[in-house]
């Protein structure tokens, strides 16, 4: 018997859903006096890679990987940035303003995976865009999943 579980790009609503998030969320960096320098040289169409990137890590489609380079092409855009820990907490906190802004589900379930992956993408963003980064042997992207609380668990 094959697993039902959506995953959490199905559940989320898929790529239109993650553009919405995506411009919302960036619409936001530009006016943010913490993220706004950090992302100065944003390319106009950042936003849409963005939302392929996040479709990719949510169990969507893998067309990050077979369109812009996958996990090495997204490293090496934070390599050398020095993200310090005030602007990557406030990436976090824009990015759940904008996931509560366009609607995303919010059942306690989703959110804790939601909320989970952003702290760890972030974090991870962070640390491998200091100067003495020792970066990992990772190739691919991550998929991240429901964790410990799948929907309809409780």
């Amino acid at each position: 018997m094959a697993d039902s579980t959506p995953t959490m790009y199905e559940w989320m609503g898929g790529a239109e859903v993650l553009e919405k998030l995506t411009e919302a969320f960036y619409a936001k960096v530009r006016k943010d006096e913490i993220l706004a320098p950090l992302f100065a040289r944003m390319a106009d169409d950042h936003p849409q890679h963005v939302a392929t990137f996040l479709g990719e890590v949510f169990g969507g489609p893998t067309k990050y990987t077979e369109e812009h380079g996958g996990y090495p092409r997204m490293l090496s855009r934070h390599i050398g940035r020095q993200i310090k820990p005030e602007q990557r907490h406030r990436w976090v906190e824009l990015m759940r303003q904008a996931a509560d802004e366009v609607g995303l589900p919010q059942d306690a379930e989703f959110r804790s995976a939601f909320n989970a992956y952003i702290e760890f993408g972030s974090r991870r963003a962070m640390a491998n865009s200091q100067k003495d980064a020792e970066l990992g042997s990772r190739t691919t992207i991550k998929i991240w999943g429901w964790g410990e609380a799948p929907p309809g668990s409780d």
